[in-house]
């Protein structure tokens, strides 16, 4: 199938439908006097992109008028939709390819990209869940003494991401790819293991999941979704924005955790002693700074370039410096990744833990205790969710003009599955992650995107020696581009009235500064509800978002509320 990429391109490095010069382009569709959103051609990076932003487009010319290809969200949401070319092939109408103005290379590179600054999840889930011996330090032992193994967790990882993202991209047709949720994974090896087995911890997390597909399947997840007030949406898309732009900063040393002894107040520091002192951090600067002049000359593709670039920036230094692997011990090493051709590029995938699952954990634990346990879980994992579709779905120009994702009730319901799958698989929940902003910022609009990324994710767990050769720090200038792309939605904030500036700022700020899309989310909403009820203007307010504002506070009390039930 022949595909065209559009002659002219727009402003780069604005995300949605607001191009950088605050000017927009009248569309005719197939309806006459019809207007389309913007949609521009960003190629900003996420979600890792991991970020995210931008709308790909170009102008095309159509006998009778000038015409642009219309966003997803004039599209799909207006009720107006592009004359369909003549000859179109089935791929393209079956994941609206054209109506969505984007093209087939531009669904491959996005789909790429997504899995380049995903990747990482299939070597850190391992070592967050996983563990090399019974014996070695840090090893998460469960209360009979057992552990996942490193490789088995790698293997599961891959297998339902690649998975989920494919049933994703062919049911919703959104490019969101799906991986193990690091919160809620956090979250299992810690608190819940401790005090059960494994196959018991993965059957509560099976249990979140049914939860969340009943509530999908009742509305009441859409319902909510849907009663977020716009500007919160916008502020949830700022904070997600910040939040991968402070995680791609972490993760290439550029900023760092000062350890305890440094008798300060201060929690993170500039690379190593205020330097940058790392060659890995070097490569992220230089990343950095390559990704930044390619998107702002609008080059196709900036976002692969450049992390393709870094690499074998990663593989030269290497040899030359020998910087060797970070491990915890090595604070100069590669953090994740090693830039060094592998000996061995396939391998077979150890499945052995699909299945292993147990609901034991009721009688092992107080059935009220593993009730809190998955009411932790489902509002950790639904809020998650809202937030990251809500951010990606408005750097897509897929929210339509009712401030609404058009067939977000499919989108859920497929989220809804990557939790079960993930507690099935010993993986951990599976949910959208934010990363696939990277993709979108190359232009990916569709589903087709999600076959390329979840395709690449099932080839990882035989190439699993390949794509740990693609540093972190090579990837995480991605996440920082993106995150400024996706900060360009503050100015859909009206600041001005207090009673939203407030709860939009507790969104955005908490969301960095406790690592938690969730935590943000619950502030923003807790403190809308308080100040709007509190300044006269209760009923504007939805009355979910009072449901959802009472549930988010039993969530940050949940810790007193436990000790003051097990007293």
């Amino acid at each position: 199938m022949a595909t065209v990429e559009p002659p002219v391109e727009p402003p780069a490095g604005t995300p949605g439908d607001r191009a950088g010069d605050e000017s927009s382009a009248k569309v005719t569709t197939g309806e006459s006097g019809d207007k389309a959103g913007n949609v521009v051609d960003e190629t900003g990076k996420s979600g890792g992109g991991t970020g995210k932003a931008g709308n790909a487009v170009g102008e095309t010319g159509k006998s009778g008028g000038e015409t642009a290809a219309t966003s997803a969200a004039g599209t799909s949401a207006a009720g107006t939709s592009a004359a369909a070319p003549a000859g179109r092939s089935g791929l393209d109408r079956f994941f609206k390819i054209t109506e969505r103005g984007s093209t087939v290379g531009r669904e491959v590179r996005g789909g790429l990209v997504t899995f380049v600054t995903m990747a990482y999840i299939v070597v850190l889930n391992p070592l967050i869940l996983g563990s090399f011996a019974a014996d070695a330090p840090g090893a998460k032992v469960d209360v009979l003494g057992n552990i996942l193994t490193v490789p088995q967790v790698a293997a599961v990882t891959a297998l339902v991401a690649g998975v989920m993202t494919i049933l994703f991209g062919l049911i919703a047709n959104y490019p969101f790819a799906l991986a193990t949720g690091l919160g809620i994974n956090s979250f299992v090896a810690v608190t819940m293991v401790p005090q059960m087995s494994w196959p018991e911890a993965m059957g509560l997390v099976v249990v979140n999941g049914l939860v969340v597909l009943v509530l999908v399947l009742t509305g009441v997840r859409t319902a909510v979704f849907n009663a977020v007030p716009a500007e919160l949406k916008a502020a949830i898309a700022v904070g997600i924005g910040l939040f991968i732009c402070f995680i791609g900063l972490v993760d290439a040393g550029f900023v760092r955790r000062l350890p305890d002894a440094a008798n300060t107040t201060v929690p993170v520091g500039l690379g190593i002693n205020g330097s940058i002192a790392s060659w890995p951090t070097f490569v992220f600067v230089v990343g950095l700074v390559v990704t930044g002049i390619l998107v702002a000359r609008k080059v196709k593709g900036a976002i692969l370039i450049g992390v393709l670039a870094a690499t074998v920036l990663s593989i030269v230094l290497e040899a030359v410096v020998k910087a060797g692997p970070s491990q915890g011990t090595n604070p100069t090493g590669w953090n994740l990744g090693y830039p060094a051709l592998p000996e061995q590029v396939l391998g077979l995938p150890d499945l052995s833990l699909l299945g292993d699952v147990s609901f034991g954990a009721w009688t092992r634990v107080p059935a009220l205790t593993a009730a809190l346990l998955v009411f932790t879980l489902v509002l950790t994992d639904f809020f998650d969710t809202v937030g990251t579709m809500t951010g990606l779905g408005k750097e897509a120009g897929l929210i339509g003009r009712d401030g609404q994702l058009p067939g977000v009730s499919k989108a859920l319901f497929v989220d809804g599955l990557g939790a079960v799958a993930g507690g099935a698989a010993s993986s951990s929940s599976n949910t959208v992650f934010i990363e696939s902003a990277s993709g979108i910022a190359e232009g990916a609009r569709t589903g087709l995107a999600n076959i390329v990324t979840g395709l690449l994710f099932l080839a990882a767990m035989f190439l699993t020696p390949l794509y740990t050769v693609v540093p972190i720090e090579a990837a995480a200038p991605a996440l920082v581009v993106v995150g400024a792309l996706m900060i360009m939605q503050v100015r859909e904030i009206d600041f001005a009235d207090f009673s939203v500036g407030l709860p939009a700022f507790l969104t955005i700020v908490i969301m960095p500064f406790t690592y938690s899309i969730a935590n943000g989310i619950g502030a923003g909403f807790v403190s809308y509800v308080l100040l709007r009820a509190l300044t006269g203007r209760a009923r504007s307010v939805h009355p979910l978002m009072w449901v959802v504002a009472a549930a988010f506070v039993v969530y940050f009390a949940i810790g007193p509320i436990e000790a003051a039930l097990a007293g």
